[in-house]
């Protein structure tokens, strides 16, 4: 009986997954603009089934509601019946996404994947073999290799024979840790204008975040935002972030971000901050400094001396200034040279690719 294979046309399977992916991509999306909202975000997917017919007689919005449910995406908020949340499932999913679409998929790597140009002594084994050299502990050793050697060196013949001229190691090289404070600017001129500047901010925070999770989990990295005061937010609470009826008081943000990097330990230490104007506020004893017209020298000169304190602990600061004006251009160069540290005058497609890249040199170096 002849043994071989039979070929036949693929007739793929239909099911409401394809119905359901479909929806379900760009519900995530919606549910990213919308700070969280999954009403918001049903209304909107409702309206673009209108337009294009996302659904059918087979597959309903009401049946992606359901599955959104038993998948565990969404889920009744108990502070307020009838109310839908995203699950802490979304809000992880959320992250992932915003990695790959930013960032490309990246493979996990091992931990601490912060190379420095010191082997020999390090705390992580490489792809490289050497010759032993006195004080290499006997675990360094590969005895494949070694045992290799002595039998080319020395012959098969006779008593078997290995020399200290035999041994090879497993090299090793140092990695180091990073600390990063992302600093995201809340004013309201992130959303001014027609121009939705705060998602693009969040996703590429998300991003950021699940990189260091998944391929360097031994660094720190710290989100700030800052409108007319600065505080801390955990990466679960990106997805919710909301630009608000604020002043930019970089001055705080910036107090926020060094007194964080002063409690971390690590050798390298940097600050990432995303604005798209000008610092308009301060915060004094009785209340709140505020100029929105033009650059106020006295919140200027108070942001410049936090730029030369942060340059004075060694702490760089990349500026990544989502505006196009002469004169805020101006003001950035200014800052970074103060601090000796780096500026972008980015649009939004490109901030995501800007950040990933200044994080991977930043990691290679001592800062």
């Amino acid at each position: 009986m002849a043994v071989g294979f039979r070929f036949r046309d693929f007739v793929p399977e239909e099911s409401s997954e394809k119905g359901f992916d479909t929806l379900f991509k760009l519900f995530m999306q919606l549910v990213t603009i919308t700070s969280g909202d999954v009403a918001e975000a049903l209304s909107w997917l409702n309206e673009l089934d209108k337009q294009y017919g996302l659904t059918d007689d087979e597959y309903g919005m009401g049946d992606f509601i359901e599955d959104l449910k038993k998948k565990g995406y969404i889920d009744e908020n108990e502070q307020q019946l009838g109310e839908l949340k995203i699950t802490a499932k979304s809000e992880q999913l959320i992250r992932k996404s915003a990695l790959e679409e930013i960032f490309g998929k990246l493979k996990r790597g091992n931990q601490g994947n912060h190379r420095t140009p010191h082997a020999g002594q390090g705390d992580e084994l490489t792809t490289d073999l050497r010759d032993y050299q006195f004080g290499d502990t006997i675990e360094q050793i590969e005895m494949t290799e070694s045992l290799r050697n002595a039998q080319l060196n020395h012959g098969l013949e006779g008593n078997f024979l290995l020399t200290e001229g035999d041994l090879e190691v497993r090299d090793t090289e140092h990695k180091t840790q990073t600390s990063t404070v992302l600093m995201i600017d809340i004013s309201h001129s992130m959303i001014l204008y027609g121009e939705d500047r705060i998602t693009p901010a969040k996703k590429v925070a998300m991003a950021l975040a699940e990189l260091v999770k998944q391929k360097y989990p031994k660094d720190f990295l710290d989100i700030i935002v800052f409108g007319n005061d600065a505080w801390q937010i955990e990466v679960k609470d990106l997805p919710y972030l909301q630009v608000g009826p604020y002043h930019t008081n970089t001055v705080a943000g910036l107090e926020l971000a060094m007194d964080l990097l002063r409690k971390r330990k690590t050798a390298n230490k940097q600050i990432f901050m995303i604005t798209d104007g000008k610092p308009t506020c301060l915060k004094e004893p009785g209340g709140y400094y505020k100029n929105s017209f033009g650059l106020d020298r006295k919140v200027v000169n108070k942001t410049l001396n936090l730029a030369a304190a942060a340059r004075r602990l060694k702490i760089p600061i990349t500026t990544f200034m989502i505006a196009s004006d002469p004169y805020l251009q101006q003001f950035v160069r200014e800052f970074t040279e103060t601090n000796q540290g780096k500026a972008y005058y980015s649009s939004l497609k490109g901030l995501g690719g800007l950040i990933f890249e200044d994080y991977k040199r930043n990691r290679r170096k001592s800062l």
